[in-house]
């Protein structure tokens, strides 16, 4: 599928086809954005501001497409915080020493920083600015990364909304669709699906963000949505709960990796099949699986290259981060394991880094996960490598959410199919395992229920 980035831009600028339609439902229309747009524009246009990087510091999704204009047409480029603490903006400071945030509400910026609130403008104006050229930084997405230490990506316009226009082409999203997205907009599967989205295909996107199951059958229902945009953990807790009284059309899921059941039971409870996305903040998305379509396995997006080495995913891509390393021929090689399916698919197999040594010999992570899982009253299974007292060796451990867990038996199983060494020494069940309101699991709080 070609496209012509530069081309959509420039119309994406000249700005909105239905102005006065909802950008947010009940809220700010595509006029009010673009108006935002050029109030911003003008704000960081100052010659003091020249140069500087923006903290883009607000869940606002109007406001964040707002800042998103404005830096494409010219406007400095943006910083993604992961979180909107005064820690994690004190260390996104030291990082990159901005001096400027957007921001609609109070917050604890560092000492020095200029706060910009979102104003009106001229929209015209954005069509009459240059905009930055398609291949240029427009964003830094910061990512809190598994060891607490942030992880940065560059994004150019041709990454976000290159693939923001691929989308909506793609699943034939229109002005006719509204979006709800239960991942907020700083995180960049919400960015995409909650943002990106509605504002290159006109379609409505719901201000709430919400994450428990009845908020989103109710925000559903009342707002009429055709497209849900979820995480794993949110469609778990989901079942049993029915979206037929609603013109839901599309359900996707990423960020993680949904659970077979789940995905029946959704499927099951509301006909409607759930697209899985495979991709990752700085690779954009990859491919997709939608089981009820009777697709087993992965298929990559037509505008994807892609191919194995050694095991491992190698892509090409117009959404791939300019950060990433890549061979002569443009491939970057990711970090999971597949297998190639079919005749143009892959099935995964699991991290290269969730290989951990224990005595000196290799433990594949998710298989011990797997064998798990499969075990009665298991409904998800976390199996870390802890460091052990004294910091040379490492130990097994295996959190378990379920009801009605057999630990005697589980530990029987994993006997029966994994060497002494590649069996979990601590074995913990809960009601709920600990995850990221992106929809990852929070290791740092998993590693702290084994300490002593």
């Amino acid at each position: 599928m070609l496209m012509d980035i530069d081309a959509d831009i420039k119309k994406l600028l000249q700005g909105p086809k239905f102005p006065d339609r909802e950008f947010i439902r009940s809220g700010a229309t595509f006029g009010e954005v673009y108006e935002m747009a050029a109030g911003l524009r003008a704000a960081c246009s100052r010659p003091e501001y020249q140069g500087a990087s923006v903290c883009l510091a607000t869940d606002n999704k109007a406001i964040t497409a707002a800042a998103l204009l404005a830096a494409l047409a010219g406007g400095p480029p943006l910083l993604l915080p992961y979180s909107f603490s005064a820690q994690a903006l004190a260390r996104l400071q030291q990082l990159s020493g901005f001096t400027m945030a957007i921001s609609d509400v109070a917050r604890e910026f560092p000492a020095g920083t200029t706060v910009i609130r979102p104003q009106q403008g001229n929209p015209a104006e954005l069509a009459a600015a240059a905009p930055v050229p398609t291949g240029a930084e427009l964003l830094k997405i910061f990512t809190g990364g598994t060891t607490g230490a942030p992880q940065v990506w560059s994004k150019t316009g041709k990454n976000i909304f290159g693939e923001g226009f691929f989308l909506a082409r793609h699943f034939k999203i229109t002005e006719k669709d509204c979006i709800a997205a239960t991942v907020p907009p700083y995180h960049i599967y919400g960015l995409l699906f909650s943002v990106l989205l509605p504002l290159v295909s006109s379609a409505t996107v719901i201000a709430d963000t919400p994450s428990f199951p009845g908020e989103i059958v109710d925000v559903m229902r009342e707002h009429g949505a055709t497209v849900l945009a979820g995480i794993p953990v949110h469609y778990r807790a989901l079942r049993g709960r029915s979206f037929t009284d609603t013109p839901l059309r599309l359900a996707f899921s990423s960020a993680g990796m949904l659970d077979a059941e789940d995905n029946e039971a959704f499927y099951l409870q509301n006909k409607v099949g759930i697209v899985e996305v495979y991709g990752s903040t700085e690779t954009g998305g990859i491919a997709t699986r939608n089981r009820f379509l009777g697709e087993r396995y992965f298929t990559p997006f037509p505008i994807v290259s892609w191919k194995i080495k050694d095991d491992r995913i190698c892509v090409q891509s117009p959404f791939l981060s300019p950060d990433l390393p890549r061979e002569d021929d443009g491939f970057f090689t990711g970090g999971d394991r597949v297998r190639a399916c079919g005749t143009n698919g892959f099935t995964l197999l699991g991290r290269i880094d969730g290989v951990s040594k224990v005595g000196g010999k290799r433990v594949d992570l998710e298989e011990v996960r797997a064998i798990i899982k499969k075990e009665p009253g298991v409904r998800d299974c976390v199996v870390m490598a802890l460091t052990a007292p004294g910091g040379r060796e490492c130990r097994l451990a295996a959190l378990i959410q379920g009801t009605a867990v057999n630990i005697d038996l589980i530990k029987n199983r994993l006997a029966d199919s994994l060497e002494s060494y590649a069996q979990p020494r601590l074995i913990r069940t809960v009601k709920r395992i600990p995850m990221k309101e992106n929809g990852k699991y929070d290791r740092d709080a998993i590693a702290r229920l084994f300490e002593p």
